[in-house]
């Protein structure tokens, strides 16, 4: 799905994440503006290899529990660019906010994810 969709990973470190993903006819809705569902895809993306980069993963396997998002801005052009920052790091689960942002700064949409951290 990243391939296809075009999402690249622009900054990792510890605890957080930079992507982009191209507003355009793969992640358009019918209306032609950018879809949410595009924007969870790339939520979720940026919150599961974030936690990836944190957690052995020759011990550990990660898996999504919960997406919350607002939807509170549109765009028709250009890239979406996601932040996730690492907000609740335990034992058995991580909790990423990540912000999404129209290239512009114009905020997207702003989501959730919690995971969980599920030993092999």
């Amino acid at each position: 799905m990243m391939e296809w969709m075009g999402i690249e990973y622009l900054e990792a470190k510890d605890g957080f994440l930079k992507a982009r993903m191209p507003i355009n006819n793969r992640t358009f809705q019918p209306m032609r503006i950018l879809h949410g569902g595009a924007n969870l895809a790339l939520a979720e993306t940026v919150a599961g290899f974030g936690s990836s980069l944190i957690v052995d993963m020759s011990i550990f396997d990660v898996r999504g529990a919960q997406v919350s998002a607002n939807h509170i801005g549109s765009a028709s052009e250009g890239f979406a660019i996601a932040e996730g920052n690492l907000i609740h790091k335990g034992k058995n689960t991580h909790v990423w906010n990540i912000d999404i942002k129209h290239e512009s700064g114009k905020p997207l949409s702003i989501c959730r994810i919690t995971n969980f951290i599920i030993k092999k």
